[in-house]
């Protein structure tokens, strides 16, 4: 049987045995970076992330993280204690301890802290807000494209869980996944509430049709940055790209399909329940937007 991978698997690096992380304002090793079982982030998956990479010293999209970050602080009703500034200070503070500079991954978590009592309601969260920032090495190490599968797990309505969210509250995604597996595959494709193609449980999702690339509407997947700047690049390029509705079998039929996300960027599906997508490798317009993208982060961090 085939070893799954996923699209965040990394390279082995022994120095992330010893990373210093960030926690509400103190910077420790990994072994002592600990948050209270009380944290309402652990009883209930209350608060929000934001996930970041490091290209040349420099946080990419940076501005663009921090609008997502407080945007969604906002929408739970999450005080997080401390302004942009603030945030973007620890986050420096952090870098400069592990003495990171290329090739490192960021991921900012913020809860609504410690409760008085073992119950939901947010009155319970009295103390002020839980902030950590785990801070690795991570070089992308996909040894092959990417499989998926279609699940019965959905990216749901806004009035049940916003799916634009990057809420700690990710079980749904993780049921998906889990799904997949059993199936055989890597991870899940994940569709809306009236059957079309949206997401995959941990990226957003393209295929590209007779030279021209398509993803979703946007209204039930995450509002990915990495999504964002692959349309603004096809639009700058002469690459015609569409935001729309399509199904399984256009998937099927199509030459190319991959991901898009902080960490992997571009990442080829080889393909989807069983049927090979196109060539089944990583093809020429996927190709194309890996090197438009090298040099749009090549001019974001220079």
């Amino acid at each position: 049987m085939t070893e799954h991978v996923t699209t965040h698997q990394a390279q082995d690096d022994i120095r992330n045995q010893s990373i210093l992380i960030y926690v509400d304002g103190r910077i420790v090793p990994r072994d002592q970076a600990v948050v209270s079982v009380y944290d309402s982030g652990f009883m209930l998956g209350d608060g929000v992330w934001e996930g970041m990479r490091l290209y040349n010293g420099k946080w990419a999209f940076l501005d663009e993280h921090m609008d997502r970050l407080f945007e969604a602080a906002k929408a739970i009703d999450l005080d997080i204690g401390m302004d942009r500034k603030g945030v973007i200070s620890a986050l420096l503070e952090t870098q400069k301890a592990n003495g990171m500079t290329e090739n490192a991954h960021a991921r900012l978590m913020i809860t609504r802290g410690v409760k008085v009592l073992p119950f939901q309601h947010p009155s319970l969260s009295q103390s002020g807000p839980t902030f950590v920032i785990i801070m690795e090495h991570s070089q992308p190490k996909i040894p092959r494209p990417i499989t998926l599968a279609t699940v019965p797990h959905l990216r749901g309505l806004p009035m049940t869980q916003d799916p634009k969210l990057n809420s700690h509250s990710k079980l749904n995604c993780i049921l998906a996944c889990i799904a997949a597996q059993k199936a055989g595959a890597d991870e899940a494709l994940m569709l809306d509430i009236n059957g079309f193609v949206n997401t995959t449980n941990a990226c957003n999702f393209f295929i590209v049709r007779k030279g021209a690339v398509w993803t979703s509407t946007g209204d039930y997947c995450m509002n990915g940055i990495t999504r964002q700047k692959v349309i603004d690049l096809c639009r700058a390029n002469d690459i015609p790209v569409f935001e729309r509705n399509f199904s399984l079998v256009d998937i099927y039929g199509a030459d190319e399909a991959f991901l898009t996300g902080t960490f992997g960027a571009q990442t080829p599906v080889g393909s989807l329940d069983g049927r090979v997508i196109g060539t089944g490798e990583l093809g020429p317009i996927t190709t194309k937007l890996r090197a438009l993208y090298k040099d749009l982060i090549a001019r974001e961090v220079a």
